[in-house]
């Protein structure tokens, strides 16, 4: 695999669009903290780290409207790749959505949303749009 984070962007997609209620998928510290934001901003249930023996693995529960039943996650998509990376400075930070969606980046201050790394006055390699 050469893109985990992609692989992991596109499970998450995959469980959304087959109305899956948990996922899994391998866990790395980064992986973590893209589901912690998604956590945060309400756009998944749960998730817990789950630690077995060969590997350990995150367990997300997705979210869906209740009445609904539509999926939490319009969309999620990766921007930054390994062959070209993005980056955005303070100045020219991606608003998703007109600001309804978020854009997750990797700063020197961890993994952020746009809106806290405007407030932290930090750019870095922007890794998904979530909307």
């Amino acid at each position: 695999m050469t893109d985990p984070i992609a692989d992991y962007l596109t499970r998450i997609r995959n469980a959304y669009m087959a109305g899956k209620k948990v996922v899994e998928v391998p866990s790395s510290n980064m992986k973590v903290a893209l589901t912690k934001i998604l956590f945060e901003k309400g756009y998944i249930l749960s998730y817990k780290v789950v630690e077995g023996t060969p590997f350990n693995t995150i367990k997300i529960a997705l979210k869906y409207h209740p009445q609904t039943k539509t999926a939490a996650v319009k969309k999620i998509v990766r921007v930054s790749s390994p062959g070209l990376r993005r980056y955005a400075d303070v100045k020219n930070m991606p608003r998703v959505l007109n600001g309804l969606g978020i854009a997750i980046l990797s700063t020197s201050k961890g993994v952020i949303t746009d809106k806290e790394a405007k407030e932290l006055n930090v750019g870095g390699e922007v890794i998904c749009y979530v909307y």
